[in-house]
């Protein structure tokens, strides 16, 4: 089977960058969430007095959206494939790669894009697509601090 042209047509940007605010309150219920009790994540003062200034955020947690459309950016991803016929959709992964640490105070801009989508046939002859998403969040200074691509599984019914 081939990917359907609408489905191609979503490799590249998508929609509009995304800006997410860091707060301290938040990075300390992330990591409560996880189960993880790094002093860099919970007290202030260790982490002011660390070599990175201020509080920093886990690994897989990255501020709360305040100004972008994410659903809407999603919608243009989602809908296109749901349209095709690909009507299950699950997560096939995320993976993070950080380059810098993400501090209480950044604000984060987000700019996402569709990589890849590769095709498959399932042993029941049943059409499946694997899109991958790449996501960059660069800090207020520019610098890039974390990239994240994310795996989707879509299959026919």
């Amino acid at each position: 089977m081939a990917i359907p042209e609408k489905i191609a047509e979503l490799i590249g940007p998508i929609g509009e960058p995304q800006i997410w605010e860091v707060e301290r309150g938040a990075i300390k219920r992330f990591a409560d969430a996880i189960d993880d009790p790094n002093p860099l994540y919970h007290d202030v003062e260790y982490a002011k007095n660390g070599k990175y200034g201020e509080m920093i955020a886990p690994v897989g947690f990255f501020g709360w959206p305040i100004k972008g459309a994410f659903m809407e950016n999603m919608g243009s991803i989602i809908g296109p494939i749901v349209d095709a016929g690909y009507l299950v959709i699950v997560d096939g992964g995320i993976e993070y790669e950080p380059f810098f640490p993400i501090r209480a105070g950044d604000i984060l801009s987000s700019y996402g894009k569709i990589t890849d989508i590769s095709e498959k046939t399932t042993k029941s002859g049943k059409g499946m697509l694997m899109p991958t998403m790449e996501i960059n969040f660069l800090n207020q200074n520019g610098d890039k601090v974390l990239a994240v691509r994310w795996s989707f599984i879509c299959r026919q019914l």
